[in-house]
């Protein structure tokens, strides 16, 4: 891969004060890749040898329960830190990070976490705040398992991938990046069956158009009616 430009970083949150210069310092220092849909970054419980930057794709994050299944936690898109276990004073990943479509990631090594901290504006304090989000969207899911029946949760997370990585379409807003209804159903603590039956009844009432890896709401409102939302 060719060296890489500063624009890249410039405007992204963890690097959005510093000066060009500064940029090109961190690019020298980093590691770009590419990787296929599918292809595990890192696993979970891994030594966090690294922490990274996703450029172009959709990470998802997935934990397994003490059972051994395994439950998708969150999204990341473009332009957001991942992997970044010594912000949360860890040595191994918190959870396992597979790339949910192709994706470039950039890649430093965690001893330069606490030099990033120190020497650029903006780098820990941007960081933290990803950090609070992401540990307020978990809470919001916990709550939502427990609390909410599965239509609720269903289209509650169709809804929140719409928000974080839609894109417009004629047919309405698409996810971003390939989704299946087992995915959906380990996001949702629920069934296939239950999934592929929500989704085949909402393409009936004109909510959403699905396929076997592609979802398109047609009709956020609507969903947002059946997950309890009301503005």
């Amino acid at each position: 891969m060719s060296k890489l430009d500063e624009s890249l970083l410039i405007g992204l949150p963890p690097f959005s004060r510093l000066e060009r210069p500064q940029i090109r310092e961190i690019l020298d220092l980093a590691v770009p890749r590419r990787y296929d849909t599918g292809s595990a970054i890192f696993s979970e419980g891994a030594e966090a040898e690294r922490f990274y930057l996703l450029l172009d794709g959709f990470i998802r994050v997935i934990r397994t329960t003490p059972t051994g299944e395994q439950i998708i936690a969150l999204h990341i898109a473009p332009g957001q830190l991942f992997g970044i276990a010594p912000a949360l004073q860890r040595d191994t990943y918190p959870a396992a990070a597979m790339a949910a479509a192709d994706c470039i990631a950039l890649s430093w090594p965690v001893r330069l976490w606490n030099d990033f901290i120190a020497k650029y504006d903006g780098f820990a304090t941007e960081t933290y705040r990803t950090v609070g989000e992401r540990l307020g969207e978990m809470q919001t899911r916990i709550v939502d398992l427990a609390t909410k029946a599965v239509e609720q949760r269903v289209a509650a997370a169709l809804l929140r991938m719409v928000n974080q990585t839609g894109r417009k379409t004629e047919e309405g807003i698409e996810i971003a990046f390939p989704i299946t209804r087992q995915n959906i159903s380990d996001m949702t603590g629920t069934t296939l069956h239950t999934v592929s039956r929500l989704l085949s009844a909402w393409e009936k009432d004109g909510l959403v158009k699905s396929t076997r890896k592609h979802v398109v709401v047609t009709s956020p409102h609507g969903l947002m009616m059946l997950c309890g939302a009301t503005d």
